[in-house]
């Protein structure tokens, strides 16, 4: 047996199989053009992504089955006759809409988001993106009155277009708004408050079962990337919680079998999966929107030139001599919910390095993504250890930080590319195996000197200085 993954991510597409006997591999990967038409606003070029999955599905060779993972709560408006694009896919990092979601949460419509979506008013979530289609481009209306207008988020268009299914699944429909956790559906009110018509969402499916075919070879296996690398890091019990460090960094920790609310604490309820016929499994996710964007962004102002130079800092943490970075260079997600708030450096005086302030980023980042575990924490005993991965889990200062910050021990799979590998073993089960080739080895960084509480309360204290910066 031998199945193959993709991972299309906000930067690139990834495509790798995984057999029978474990063998993980890597077999093909390309970039994809980032677009910026105003400040805030973010897209990609829905047909070129297809068309790297196209190349990537093709060099993946013969498989038996192939799952793709796909970014969330990216977003895509096309024609139902001719499968055409009528403007470029918004990203989930795209802002476009806060207005819109302001002025639903002044007017009390949160309450309806929470309670059953179990989603803040955020334009990060899919459904005010969706209905900006309707609204600003004019070929919208025209495909609406004609029951011609698909709206999704990336997953359905690459489906239908692959496929010929016009589906998505239980995960990614979560991150919408417009899905009840409690029924697993598109819901009226939902879709109604956001002006989002019903009758032109996709199907909502399990996550691993049938999405059709891909010529002859069968789509088993859909979801949202982060829930496709929870699945990769074997969480499986409730408390069992992984981190991914990419564009964004990205917690998730398993749930069980019953929704909780995590409103009191900024964290959101979501699917973690659903296999076949089975119960779907719930988990918790909080995000940072910036993490190795926020490094990328550091390297691009000269702050320095090759990864190795922050790999090690001979200083005391930066936090500790009272230099803090609070990573909000596109806002504040989980728990603060501030689309306002801006990237912050504080502490500095006229004896403050490059290196300082390389060092303050990344514990900004660590120390985020502790807010978030923390507000999890206040929701499901989460275990003495957490799984993590991403292109900054290559970085041990920060890991070592990380592992101070949170107070537990961290894992470290020798494979970086965890929703590959979650993704290829979902398409396993939705082909009906239930006897999965092992998991990839992997090393642990138990804390050194714990992160005392002073240090976290004056980090705190930067993100507060941090929030409702931008005055539009």
């Amino acid at each position: 047996m031998k199945v193959a993954a993709i991972d299309q991510g906000t930067t690139g597409t990834k495509c790798f199989t995984l057999d029978g006997d474990g063998n993980f591999a890597a077999v093909a990967a390309f970039e994809h053009r980032q677009s910026y038409p105003q400040t805030g606003w973010v897209e990609h070029d829905a047909e070129e992504l297809l068309a790297h999955l196209r190349q990537a599905i093709d060099a993946a060779g013969p498989v038996d089955a192939i799952g793709i993972a796909n970014q969330g709560e990216t977003v895509v408006a096309w024609d139902a006759r001719t499968g055409k694009p009528i403007h470029n896919a918004i990203v989930w990092q795209d802002d476009r809409t806060k207005d819109v979601t302001a002025k639903l949460k002044a007017a009390g419509a949160e309450e309806l988001t929470l309670k059953k979506a179990g989603l803040p008013l955020d334009p990060y979530f899919s459904a005010s993106k969706l209905r900006w289609f309707i609204d600003h481009v004019p070929e919208a209306g025209a495909l609406l009155k004609q029951g011609r207008l698909r709206l999704g988020t990336s997953d359905a268009f690459f489906m239908e277009r692959l496929a010929g299914v016009f589906a998505t699944d239980v995960t990614t429909a979560s991150r919408t708004s417009l899905m009840a956790l409690d029924t697993l559906r598109w819901d009226a009110e939902l879709c109604a408050l956001f002006g989002v018509p019903m009758d032109c969402l996709p199907e909502i499916r399990s996550t691993a079962g049938g999405f059709g075919a891909i010529g002859k070879r069968p789509l088993t296996a859909s979801l949202v990337d982060q829930q496709a690398a929870l699945f990769g890091h074997g969480c499986a019990a409730p408390g069992d919680a992984k981190i991914t460090f990419g564009t964004g960094a990205f917690a998730l920790a398993v749930a069980g079998a019953k929704r909780v609310d995590g409103s009191r604490f900024g964290i959101s309820p979501t699917l973690a999966w659903k296999i076949g016929g089975a119960a779907a499994e719930f988990a918790l996710e909080g995000g940072v929107y910036n993490a190795a964007s926020a490094v990328n962004w550091a390297r691009s102002l000269g702050l320095f030139r090759d990864f190795a130079e922050i790999e090690k800092f001979d200083a005391e943490p930066a936090i500790t001599r009272d230099i803090a970075f609070v990573p909000a260079l596109s806002g504040l997600a989980c728990p603060h919910w501030d689309r306002n708030a801006a990237g912050l450096w504080i502490g500095m005086g006229l004896d403050t390095t490059a290196q300082d302030l390389m060092q303050s980023l990344l514990e900004g980042i660590a120390l985020r993504a502790a807010e978030v575990i923390a507000a999890m924490g206040e929701l499901v005993p989460l275990g003495s250890s957490i799984s993590v991965d991403g292109g900054m889990a290559k970085n041990g200062y920060f890991l070592d930080f990380l592992a101070s910050a949170l107070g537990r021990t961290i894992v470290v799979p020798s494979s970086t590319d965890l929703t590959a590998l979650g993704t290829a073993r979902l398409a396993m089960r939705g082909l009906g195996y239930d006897e999965l080739p092992p998991l990839p080895e992997h090393r642990t960084i138990a804390p050194g000197k714990l992160l005392d509480a002073a240090a976290k309360a004056h980090f705190a204290e930067a993100v507060n200085r941090a929030k409702a910066w931008k005055r539009v």
